[in-house]
């Protein structure tokens, strides 16, 4: 059936909670919230929850819900809420998962690795394999720091070694390391159902549970390992420095990402003084910075 669908653009310094409440008091059926400036926003610091500038919240209703109530009432409090746009339209109903996977397709990462969404014919070779759905929450492949961080592990096979996926997301990085040659990966993020995430993924993938532990930041072990990755954010990553680097034995190896290309000093300047070589790559003005523990 047809789905009716309610646009709304506005400030996140202005009255979003308002606007949701206002949503839910109609009978909405879901919910989104977006950034209106493409503005990005990976990770936040622990404890903080990031708002962008401007958002626009879409919204879905039944096709029978009469909507001229709420319009009203949101086209009352456009001046105080800073409500700029307001859209409503019908959506047509359709296979929802069929269209979604039509818009995508498996990924390759440098020469050996490759992401497999659901309903695609896994081929059988020597390449490794990870099914994860992109689309979904967190880091699947599809941004180019993920992307990042996938090719240097297809560059640099972590064999034998024990490693860290901090603010693990999906958990695509713990699996992907699993999955070529590490023996132990510790994966950890602020936000729970990223630990859940992680582990519907794990059993995606047949990774059994003691090979990548899940924990929250406040909960993980302080043991170093091997490897350190984390696709986060500059700022995150500045004020992490000391957390991260306690985290990693001399001659380990570390992986950055979520940096964009305008923040390489912040990070290289930060980082320098307990790592040695550090390499900078460049992809769709984001970064990957990696280097080796003094």
């Amino acid at each position: 059936m047809p789905w009716q669908q309610l646009i709304c653009h506005t400030s996140s310094k202005a009255h979003q909670e308002s606007i949701n409440d206002l949503m839910e008091a109609h009978n909405v059926l879901s919910m989104t919230i977006q950034d209106a400036e493409d503005n990005p926003v990976l990770e936040p610091l622990p404890g903080e929850t990031p708002l962008w500038d401007k958002l626009i919240i879409t919204a879905l209703f039944e096709e029978e819900a009469d909507l001229k109530p709420l319009l009203s009432h949101l086209n009352a409090q456009k001046k105080t809420w800073d409500i700029t746009k307001i859209v409503t339209e019908v959506l047509e109903d359709q296979v929802w998962e069929r269209a979604w996977m039509e818009n995508f397709h498996p990924m390759q990462f440098g020469d050996n690795l490759w992401i497999y969404p659901s309903g695609y014919e896994i081929p059988d070779d020597n390449s490794v394999k990870i099914l994860l759905d992109p689309g979904l929450a967190f880091g699947t492949g599809t941004h180019s720091t993920t992307a990042l961080c996938l090719e240097w592990l297809d560059q640099n096979p972590p064999y034998n070694l024990t490693a860290i996926d901090y603010g693990c997301g999906s958990g695509v990085l713990a699996i992907a390391a699993i999955k070529l040659g590490a023996k132990h990966v510790v994966a950890t993020d602020i936000d729970p159902q990223a630990i859940t995430a992680t582990l519907d993924n794990m059993q995606r993938n047949d990774i059994a549970s003691d090979k990548i532990s899940r924990y929250l930041p406040e909960e993980c072990p302080d043991t170093p390992v091997d490897l350190l990755m984390a696709n986060i954010l500059s700022g995150p990553l500045v004020e992490l420095y000391p957390k991260l680097n306690s985290l990693i034995v001399s001659g380990g190896a570390l992986v950055l990402s979520g940096i964009l290309e305008e923040q390489k000093d912040d990070i290289i300047n930060t980082y320098s003084a307990s790592f040695d070589h550090l390499e900078v790559t460049v992809l769709d003005g984001w970064i990957r910075v990696s280097g080796t523990k003094k």
